[in-house]
């Protein structure tokens, strides 16, 4: 689902190729488990007939540190919609699947994320140019040097942190308004869908391991039947074939599933976009009601008029009027003021508009990409089904007597 439409791409061949898991001592000295995914690149060049392609450059990295390497391009990238990270635990599973972050089965599906991951970035026309992301695939070293890269370049965005439900901004664009709406509104439709789709596959585990009984029961009994042994036993090795296939199936679905996910955690990204331009635009107002404060004190200080209830009229009441030079002095401070001010809100303004035609681009290619992945994992769920059904359709045509609806 990753074009090679970057340069990166066109002159590097990605992939995390395993997962090894390892026992060491973490920052607080204490023993662990984790588990490493190597990353292999090559130039991507095309091998001659009989030659024998380059040997790839390895590197082994911890999830941690694809986490640091999303964080990093989250805070300097903050117009861009940033690929998201496969889950760190699973998420609605259904009996068999386990919940363990070290279960082999989960550890293949992350490892396969984690690739995903990489070629997102790598194929984005942005973030693909970034230097940091390119040491991370290519800086051969024990891990602690390029983390330590990393945490040089991840500064403390206190302002993001500062934006709560305490203050919305007074003239919200409406574009970005439908844009968080419509993603808070297809994270509800994908969780909802993993969820419906979770219940789903414990029945359907449940009804297929029913006839793995039919297949044992057919088993012992063609043991005691002269004139249909024969028959008995294939019929209880078709049921165990049919029962056994269950697994291979759902093991299928689980693959469409982690699409739907991704795009489930690509929400997070797109409302973090929003939050941000909130955010810019929150301080564009801030500065220019600050400026008009300002020239509105100027214009009551010029023209000597003072509100009785302000905290410059208390005070000239208790003390009595200014002299001339003081107030040329404030005259003279406040017009500074004004400039600092005005040169303050247009480059707010400026900074406002650069973020929503760079964001509104970033956009405009995610609603691309969103709509050919999802139109691409639906079709083929749709035709992994229909496959499935034709298979119990026939089975269901020699056994009908056993079949269970």
């Amino acid at each position: 689902m990753v074009e090679k439409g970057t340069a990166l791409l066109r002159k590097l061949e990605i992939n995390v190729a395993e997962a090894e898991k390892r026992t060491g001592k973490n920052t607080v000295n204490m023993q662990e488990t984790y588990t490493v995914y190597l990353i292999e690149i090559r130039p991507a060049e095309t091998v001659p007939e009989g030659g024998t392609p380059a040997a790839p450059d390895t590197l082994w990295r911890r999830y941690s540190e694809f986490e640091l390497l999303r964080t990093y391009l989250l805070v300097t990238y903050p117009y861009v919609i940033v690929p998201p990270l496969p889950e760190k635990r699973a998420e609605f599973v259904w009996h068999k699947l386990s919940a363990d972050n070290l279960d082999p089965d989960f550890v293949e599906r992350r490892r396969v994320g984690l690739e995903n991951f990489l070629l997102r970035v790598a194929s984005h026309p942005v973030l693909s140019n970034d230097k940091i992301f390119f040491l991370f695939l290519t800086e051969v070293s024990n891990g602690t040097h390029i983390t330590q890269r990393l945490c040089t370049h991840i500064y403390a965005d206190s302002r993001l942190k500062s934006l709560s439900a305490m203050f919305r901004v007074k003239n919200p664009d409406k574009r970005f308004t439908a844009l968080k709406q419509y993603s808070d509104e297809l994270n509800t439709v994908i969780s909802q869908l993993l969820r419906v789709r979770a219940r789903v596959a414990d029945r359907l585990y449940g009804v297929y391991k029913v006839h793995g009984n039919y297949g044992r029961v057919f088993s012992e009994w063609s043991a005691i039947e002269k004139e249909m042994g024969d028959g008995l036993q294939s019929a209880g090795h078709h049921m165990d074939t049919y029962a056994a296939s269950i697994d291979d199936i759902l093991e299928e679905e689980e693959h469409y599933a982690d699409e739907l996910k991704e795009y489930l955690f690509y929400t997070d990204a797109v409302r973090s976009v929003c939050r941000k331009h909130e955010l810019i635009q929150y301080e564009l107002e801030m500065a220019a009601q600050d400026l008009a404060h300002k020239k509105q004190q100027k214009e009551e200080l010029a023209t000597g008029t003072v509100r009785i209830f302000s905290l410059k009229g208390m005070t000239s009441k208790l003390f009595g009027q200014e002299s001339q030079e003081q107030r040329e002095s404030r005259l003279a401070a406040l017009e500074q003021s004004i400039q600092e001010g005005e040169h303050a809100v247009k480059e707010k303004n400026a900074e406002c508009q650069e973020f929503v035609r760079t964001a509104w681009e970033d956009i405009e290619h995610f609603k691309e990409q969103k709509d050919k992945d999802l139109r691409e994992a639906l079709i083929g769920y749709a035709i992994m089904q229909i496959s499935m059904c034709k298979k119990v359709r026939t089975f269901c045509c020699f056994f009908p007597q056993f079949v269970h609806v």
